[in-house]
Formats: structure tokens, C-alpha cells, sequence
């Protein structure tokens, strides 16, 4: 058995979808939407097979302050510690929220934690 996806709720699907595509190398398919639901989603593949689907519905919104139970962040794998720190200096003067890092673990991970758009907690790992 596999994880298929993860998915996050957002309020801004459009400017979350170009975050990850823009960072991340994500490739979007093709925008999904339900009227009668008013609901929009898009999935984003990332190398290697990954997906994480965006989600955005009307009347879903406002984040609870971390931490909370559930999800607690999103790890994506760079390949390398230099491919970490040079995308976390690019994240920095972007302006994109740096909360930790880069740097080695206690359990062995070499990573920086940003913060999407949305809050949500990422890592960049090697």
C-alpha cells in the first residue's frame, strides 16, 4: 500500500497552485470544478510521483494556530544539502518565511522549514 495524496484547503487555490509550481517544480493538471458544490481542486505531481491535491470550497477558511493535532508539515526532497540551501537563500529573498535552517537534525535530516503562503509548514530536505 501507498499514499495516493495528501490534500490542503486554501482559500487562494490560484496563488498556492503557482507556489508550488513556481518553488517546487510542481506540474498542475487541469482545474477541477463542482458549481453545485462550489468546490475547485487542482492536483499538482512532483518528481518522483508525489501528489498533493489543492483544494478550495466556499465557506472553508481560517487556519487554527499551530500546532495542532494532524498534519504538521509537508517534506519535499531536494536531492541535495546544497540543493537545500540554495533554494532556502532563494525562498529568503523572495520573502518567504523562513521558520528553521538549514541544518542537520537530531534524527539525521538535513532541512530547512518554510512556511507556503497558507501557512502551512514545509520542509525542504535533502
Amino acid at each position: 500500500m501507498q499514499i495516493e495524496h495528501i490534500a490542503l484547503w486554501t482559500n487562494d487555490i490560484e496563488r498556492l497552485k503557482q507556489f508550488y509550481e513556481t518553488w517546487f517544480g510542481a506540474q498542475a493538471g487541469e482545474r477541477y470544478v463542482n458549481e453545485t458544490k462550489r468546490f475547485t481542486s487542482y492536483f499538482l505531481c512532483f518528481a518522483g510521483g508525489a501528489r498533493v491535491e489543492l483544494m478550495m470550497k466556499a465557506g472553508v477558511g481560517g487556519a487554527a494556530a499551530p500546532p495542532t493535532l494532524g498534519y504538521a508539515h509537508l517534506a519535499l526532497s531536494t536531492g541535495s544539502a546544497a540543493a537545500v540551501n540554495t533554494l532556502t537563500e532563494q525562498l529568503r529573498q523572495a520573502g518567504i518565511p523562513i521558520i528553521d535552517g538549514p541544518r542537520w537534525t537530531g534524527d539525521g535530516y538535513y532541512e530547512a522549514v518554510i512556511l507556503d503562503p497558507d501557512g502551512n509548514q514545509i520542509e525542504i530536505t535533502i
